[in-house]
């Protein structure tokens, strides 16, 4: 049967003729696919019926006409492909032979061209020198009009003079000037100096004019003011005509202060990279400082005796007094003058700079003489140091302007200045410690005023941090107030140790008044630092250590750093932690020191019989027991004394641990160390709550809050019979249920809560029960 008429008739297994074909051909799917589609296409020429084959060889005669027609277009275009492939050949040939030829016209070409520009060369040559010659006549050219400008400008500036047209002149001036300036990336040095020297010559008789008008003007108004002004009960006759010329003469001598500074050629140079560079003074105030500034030198330099390197207060006041008698002057006649012509100056400010620059250079020339003396050069530093307060505040002297302290922060002035510091301050601490009421409170009988009852030697030693930092806060550099915060570092210190030095030698009596005033100065500074600590100067002062810091103070580490950046620490913090080991070690030698005492007198009360007191009701009234008086009177005299030697923080301290420690003591020695019956019981709860808790009553509202083992003890060992019992029954139960939960049963705790004992375990409960003598009688113990 043929599987394709009868398809399904095909053993399921066996592989079909097709799917052979697809196994051997599986490399050409695209024969495949045509095979089946005329397998298909027979298939419906034929039909599915194999006995009537009529329409085979109609079937025939067609196929095997198409295939003779696929021959012969097989035949066609294999005939044509040689002819095309011979046409490519061609014209591959005709476009090789043009480039050939296109070629050999470039090699023509170039050599042509290379030929040109050798015969060139000489021509280029040639017209290369000639333009050459153009540049220079060019420049000839631009520099004789130059110097035919600067001769217009020369001769304009003369016929000015001559006319007495003085505006003119100064804007002739001011043109010169401005080509002067222009001129400054040339390279003709010899145009620029001669341009310079007629700047200068022209400028000198200019200005010379005009000042010579204008210290006349001047004159006529009293200027310089030596002395105080005093105020004329009438104005002058001309004052209208003076005010003119004086406003006319202000005016042109500041449109000449461009060709001044070029004359001049001020350069702003600073004296340290950290002031802020200052322009040059204008002119009409430096013409108004020649009267005062010839004064300075005649008084204070050379031979004179006001010129005295001992008394650096005569110029640096005299200096002041010229600020204070001129400064009216300026803010009523010069200053309205400044504001109409447009300069950007204030009068007042900027004769202060004038005059300071006198100040200046005397100070830099006296203070390198006086580095060998430390006398005078402490009082030089104080009288620079006075100088500048008053310059800023009296006159208002702007901070964005240098004053006098920069001289003192010259290198070699600046580390003399910190050694004499060192020097002195180490002395007056020599001499505030070895003094006679060094100890000593100057404000003990002032409740008041003497809270902290720092010894004199504390408070004078902090008075002493406290003048040199007044003295180095107004320094314009951070890094110098840096080095003087380490010194004083140095020196807190050095207080420190010698504290510590004196307290071993009264160690042996802590109880001394010596000893506390040791201890109050400890706290003093401790508390003084703290607040410096939270002070906007010393807060500043810490951000700059931060970034410069290093450089002084030494290496800071990442954590440390951090700290200082974001203000938790501060530049005191280890100062700080040693004062607080200080005085934490001194206030554990008291409170041992006063522990030995209160001991030693609570013996006989720690063995006294307490199973055999009588019970309360057979006394008539309770009293304080007699083996606790000495205990109490102990006691009471150490509080009353050391809260009159102690200051307040410090005491406050000092008698909650010492409540701590009797707590304890009493706890362990005397209650669990004896067994109570009833009366002893009742005993030792009056003792405790009606005389030993009172004691330290006058200190807080609630002292037996400090006794919370001694409080809880008495509660148990007074408690009555049926809740003992009662507890003990809770205390069983709650053994026996252990690892199981049991909300319907109280807890210990929550049991001993509602007696009122919270500090205490129920295994320490439970041992105090069986301290009780009738509980023993009872069997349950």
């Amino acid at each position: 049967l043929c599987p394709f008429c009868h398809p399904r008739q095909a053993e399921p297994n066996a592989p079909s003729h097709l799917d052979r074909t697809d196994s051997r051909n599986s490399e050409s799917p695209s024969e495949d696919g045509n095979f089946t589609d005329d397998v298909v296409a027979l298939q419906k020429e034929i039909g599915g019926d194999l006995k009537s084959l009529k329409k085979v060889s109609g079937l025939l005669e067609q196929l095997t006409l198409e295939n003779k027609q696929l021959e012969e277009q097989v035949l066609t275009v294999s005939s044509s492909v040689p002819l095309r492939v011979s046409a490519a050949l061609s014209t591959a040939e005709e476009s090789r032979v043009k480039l050939e030829s296109l070629l050999e016209k470039e090699r023509l070409l170039s050599n042509t061209l290379q030929q040109h520009l050798q015969g060139a060369q000489v021509w280029a040559d040639s017209i290369g020198q000639v333009l050459g010659q153009l540049d220079t006549l060019e420049r000839h050219m631009k520099y004789l009009q130059c110097l035919a400008r600067i001769e217009e400008l020369s001769d304009s500036i003369q016929q000015y003079l001559m006319t007495n047209s003085m505006w003119d002149a100064v804007g002739a001036i001011d043109r010169m000037a401005s080509l002067d300036m222009g001129l400054r990336e040339s390279g003709c040095s010899h145009l620029q100096a001669f341009l310079r020297e007629t700047l200068r010559f022209w400028h000198k008789i200019l200005k010379d004019k005009l000042a010579s008008d204008f210290e006349e003007v001047l004159t006529q108004f009293h200027w310089p003011f030596i002395s105080p002004p005093t105020q004329t009960l009438s104005p002058p006759a001309n004052a209208q005509e003076l005010n003119s010329q004086l406003e006319l003469l202000v005016s042109q001598l500041l449109s000449l202060q461009t060709s001044d500074d070029l004359i001049s050629e001020k350069k702003e140079t600073p004296s340290r990279p950290e002031q802020s560079q200052t322009p040059p003074l204008s002119l009409p105030i430096q013409i108004m400082l020649l009267p005062l500034s010839k004064r300075f030198r005649y008084h204070f330099t050379g031979n004179r005796q006001t010129n005295n390197l001992s008394k650096p207060e005569w110029y640096l006041t005299q200096v002041l007094i010229w600020m204070g008698n001129s400064s009216n002057f300026m803010d009523e006649k010069i200053q309205p003058i400044l504001d109409r012509a447009g300069a950007k100056v204030n009068a007042r400010v900027e004769l202060c700079r004038g005059l300071l620059t006198l100040a200046q250079e005397k100070l830099a020339h006296d203070a390198p003489r006086l580095l060998y003396d430390d006398a005078l050069f402490c009082h030089l530093v104080d009288e620079v140091l006075q100088f500048e307060k008053e310059l800023r505040s009296t006159h208002s002297y702007p901070r964005a302007y240098p004053g006098v302290l920069h001289i003192l922060l010259e290198e070699t002035v600046f580390q003399k200045w910190l050694s004499v510091e060192r020097k002195m301050a180490v002395e007056k601490v020599d001499a505030m410690l070895s003094a006679e009421g060094a100890w000593s409170s100057q404000y003990k009988d002032i409740t008041d005023i003497d809270e902290l009852k720092a010894p004199d030697c504390a408070e004078t030693f902090m008075t002493l941090l406290l003048v040199i930092t007044e003295r180095y806060r107004a320094l314009p550099c951070p890094q110098a107030q840096l080095s003087f915060l380490a010194l004083q570092k140095e020196l807190v210190d050095d207080f420190r140790i010698r504290l510590t030095q004196v307290m071993k030698e009264e160690s042996r009596q802590p109880l001394s008044p010596r000893y506390c005033a040791i201890l109050n100065a400890a706290n003093y500074i401790s508390t003084v630092l703290s607040d410096w600590g939270d002070n906007v100067f010393f807060l500043q002062l810490q951000q700059a250590a931060v970034s410069v810091g290093e450089e002084i103070l030494g290496p800071l580490g990442a954590t440390e750093t951090g700290r200082l950046a974001s203000l938790e620490g501060s530049l005191f913090e280890a100062l700080l932690a040693l004062l607080e080991r200080l005085r934490g070690d001194m206030l554990g030698r008291l409170l041992d020191a006063v522990m030995r005492d209160v001991k030693e007198k609570a013996q006989p009360y720690c063995k006294d019989r307490w199973i055999s007191l009588p019970s309360q009701s057979d006394q008539a009234t309770m009293s304080l027991s007699s083996s606790a008086c000495p205990m109490m009177l102990c006691l009471r005299d150490h509080l009353l004394r050391l809260q009159q030697m102690l200051c307040l923080p410090l005491f406050q301290m000092f008698w909650q641990s010492l409540a701590e420690r009797l707590d304890s003591f009493i706890y362990e020695d005397l209650i669990l160390y004896n067994h109570f019956n009833e009366g002893g019981a009742a005993q030792l709860q009056y003792d405790m709550t009606r005389n030993l808790f009172p004691l330290f009553g006058h200190y807080c509202k609630r002292p037996e809050n400090f006794f919370k083992h001694v409080k809880e003890a008495c509660i148990i060992l007074t408690l009555k019979v049926g809740p003992a019992l009662l507890f003990c029954d809770v205390l069983k139960q709650s053994e026996e249920d252990e690892g199981i939960l049991n909300h319907q049963q109280p807890s210990p705790e929550s049991a001993l809560n509602e007696l009122g004992v919270y500090k205490l375990a129920p295994s320490d409960v439970q041992i105090l029960l069986n301290l009780r003598s009738a509980w023993c009688v009872t069997g349950r113990v």
